[in-house]
């Protein structure tokens, strides 16, 4: 039986990106480790689930099929305003929506780019 998501896994290129990235998360985000090995570090993003930061191995770093990952956040302005000062991309800056779901779903939603490449979407569900 599913319970949930355990993590979600980026891989590096090389220790000098795996560094950027953890930069990133850690620093600007402001989120965590939970556990750390050589070449590798999970993120606390909170409940039961961390984002697992790697690099190395045999395989390289290849484009995937996911779209993007949502992190819920209380902040979603704020969370905007420190990726900028850090000098990464918004592709979206903060917008109140609401999903046309049955019931609907309102939230205040923004995107970036991370480190790699990756697109997040920051996600405060109202």
């Amino acid at each position: 039986m599913i319970k949930g998501i355990h993590h979600i896994s980026m891989r590096c290129n090389d220790p000098e990106e795996f560094e950027k990235v953890k930069d990133f998360y850690l620093n600007v985000l402001g989120l965590t480790v939970k556990r750390e090995w050589p070449g590798a570090v999970m993120i606390d993003t909170g409940g039961d689930s961390v984002l697992e930061i790697n690099t190395g191995g045999e395989n390289p770093r290849q484009a995937g099929i996911v779209r993007h990952y949502a992190l819920a956040v209380d902040d979603v302005d704020g969370l905007v305003e420190k990726v900028k000062a850090a000098g990464y991309t918004v592709t979206r800056e903060p917008t109140d929506i609401a999903l046309p779901s049955d019931p609907p779903l309102p939230a205040r939603i923004a995107f970036c780019v991370g480190p790699i490449g990756e697109e997040i979407e920051f996600f405060n569900e109202k």
